[in-house]
C-alpha cells in the first residue's frame, strides 16, 4: 500500500499549561496589588472620616479615637510590609518560572483573610465587642474571597471563605457570650443571625470556586477549540479552497484514522526530467509554478485537496477529509478544466509547451492524522492510491491525457457521454486487471 500526505504539527497542550500558570502568577500578583490598594483606601477613607468629623467618632470610640488611629494605622502598617513582601515574591517565582507550594499559598491566604478579624478586634477594643461586628470592616471579608479568584483554584476559594466564615463566627460567639443582653438590642446578640452572616461568606467562597472552575474550563475549551482550528488551517490551510477550509472548521473534524470512499487524482507533467536537465533550477521552479498556480486553484474550486506534490506532478484527493457526495464528478470535471486550461495557457504561450496526464480512480482508503507526538501527517491510504498512480502512467501507453477507472466511470457515466472504453488493462503490480475509460 501506498500512502501519502499533508505535513502539520502536534498540538503543545503541556506548553499551554506551563504559560497559563505563569499567568495565574501574574493575576496573583495583580490580586495582591488590589489588596494592597485596599488597605491603602481604607486607610484614607478612615483618616478623611476623622478629619471630617472627629468630634463624632471621639464619642463613638469613648473618648480615645485617637489610640484606635494610632493602632489601627500601625496594624495596617504591618499588614502592607506583609503584602508588598508577597508581592515581590511572587516577582521571584515568575522571573524564575516557578510557583508557589499548596502549602504557601493556603498559609498566605489565612494570613490576609484574618486582617478583616484582626481589624474587628481592634475595634472592639474601642467600641465594643458587639458593635465592632457591625463596622464596615466586615465587608472587607467578601472582597478578600472574590479576590481569591484571581488564583484560579477553587480549593483556595472555598478555604478563603471557610477562614472567614470561622473566624467571622467565632468571634461573634465570643463576644456575643461577653456581653450583657441588656445593654444592647437583642438583635445584634442573636447568635443565629451571626451564623447566617458566616454561613453567607462560606457560601461566597464556595460559589467563588465554582466561578474559577468555570473560568478554567471555559479557558482550556477555547483553547482547545483554537487549538483544534489551527490544526485544520495546519494541515489543510494551503491546500484546499476557502469555501472547504470553511466548512472544515464548521464540522471540526476527528482527524484520526478511518475508512472512507475517495477519489484519487495523479497528475504527471510529460517529459518533464528532460526539461529540467536543460534549464537551471530556478527556471524549473518558475514553469513549475506556472503550471501548479491554476491547477491547484481548479482542484480547490471543485472541492479538492492536493494531498502531496510529486516534483513534476501532484496527487490530489476528492472526498477527504468532507464529501458532499459527488466526489468521482468533482475529481473528472477538475480533470477536464485543468487539460483545457493548459491548452489555453500554452496557445496564450503564458507556459511552456506542456503535455500531462490523469489518471483517477475511487474506492475505499483510510485517511487521518498519522505520525508521533513530534511529526504528524495527513495520510491517504490503500490500494486506490496505487491504482490511481498506475492508471495515469497507462496514459504514456495510449497516448492519452485522461483515463479513468470503471468505478469513476460508473458514478459519472449519466454526465458525459464522449468517453471511449479502453477495455480490461492488466495494472503494473496487481493481479486484478482494470476496466479503463478514456475521457477526451
Amino acid at each position: 500500500m501506498t500512502f501519502r500526505s499533508i505535513k502539520t504539527h502536534s498540538p503543545t497542550p503541556k506548553a499551554f499549561e506551563r504559560e497559563f500558570a505563569l499567568e495565574i502568577l501574574k493575576s496573583d500578583k495583580l490580586r495582591v496589588t488590589i489588596l494592597i490598594g485596599v488597605i491603602l483606601s481604607a486607610l484614607l477613607i478612615v483618616l478623611i472620616a476623622a478629619l471630617l468629623d472627629f468630634e463624632q467618632f471621639q464619642r463613638s470610640f469613648h473618648g480615645d479615637f485617637r489610640g484606635f488611629i494610632t493602632t489601627f494605622i500601625t496594624i495596617m502598617g504591618v499588614t502592607l510590609v506583609c503584602l508588598v513582601v508577597e508581592r515581590v515574591v511572587i516577582d521571584h517565582l515568575s522571573g524564575k518560572q516557578a510557583h508557589p507550594s499548596g502549602l504557601i499559598q493556603h498559609l498566605s491566604s489565612l494570613i490576609e483573610t484574618s486582617i478583616p478579624t484582626l481589624a474587628i478586634m481592634i475595634g472592639s477594643l474601642f467600641l465594643g465587642p458587639i458593635y465592632a461586628l457591625f463596622t464596615p470592616v466586615t465587608l472587607l471579608y467578601p472582597v478578600f474571597i472574590v479576590l481569591s479568584a484571581l488564583r484560579l483554584n477553587a480549593r483556595l476559594c472555598v478555604f478563603t471563605g471557610a477562614v472567614a466564615a470561622i473566624e467571622y463566627s467565632t468571634l461573634a460567639l465570643y463576644f456575643v457570650e461577653g456581653t450583657s443582653n441588656a445593654t444592647v438590642e437583642p438583635i445584634l446578640t442573636s447568635m443565629a443571625h451571626h451564623i447566617i452572616r458566616g454561613l453567607l461568606l462560606l457560601i461566597i467562597g464556595v460559589v467563588t470556586g465554582l466561578v474559577t472552575i468555570q473560568i478554567k474550563k471555559r479557558t482550556f475549551n477555547s483553547f482547545a477549540t483554537v487549538e483544534e482550528q489551527n490544526r485544520i488551517r495546519r494541515t489543510f490551510g494551503e491546500y484546499v479552497s476557502p469555501l472547504v477550509m470553511e466548512k472544515l472548521l464548521t464540522l471540526k473534524p476527528d482527524l484520526a484514522s478511518e475508512h472512507r470512499s475517495v477519489c484519487v487524482m495523479f497528475l504527471d507533467i510529460r517529459n518533464f526530467s528532460t526539461f529540467a536537465e536543460k534549464r537551471t533550477p530556478e527556471a524549473v521552479v518558475a514553469y513549475l509554478e506556472s503550471l501548479f498556480g491554476f491547477m491547484i486553484e481548479i482542484v480547490n474550486r471543485h472541492h479538492g485537496i492536493i494531498n502531496k506534490f510529486l516534483g513534476d506532478g501532484f496527487m490530489a484527493v476528492f472526498g477527504a477529509p468532507v464529501s458532499d457526495g459527488a466526489d468521482c464528478l468533482h475529481g473528472v470535471e477538475a480533470a477536464r478544466e485543468i487539460i483545457l486550461r493548459v491548452e489555453r495557457e500554452v496557445a496564450a504561450s503564458n507556459v511552456l509547451p506542456t503535455r500531462i496526464g490523469i489518471g483517477l480512480h475511487a474506492g475505499e482508503a483510510v485517511t487521518g492524522s498519522i505520525g508521533s507526538v513530534l511529526r504528524k501527517e495527513y495520510a491517504v491510504i490503500g490500494d486506490v492510491v496505487n491504482v490511481a498512480s498506475r492508471i495515469e502512467q497507462l496514459n504514456k501507453e495510449f497516448g492519452s491525457q485522461l483515463l479513468i477507472s470503471e468505478t469513476v466511470w460508473e458514478a459519472v457515466s449519466d454526465k458525459f457521454d464522449d468517453a471511449t472504453s479502453i477495455g480490461v488493462v492488466q495494472v503494473k503490480g496487481r493481479e486484478a486487471p482494470v476496466q479503463l475509460w478514456q475521457i477526451v
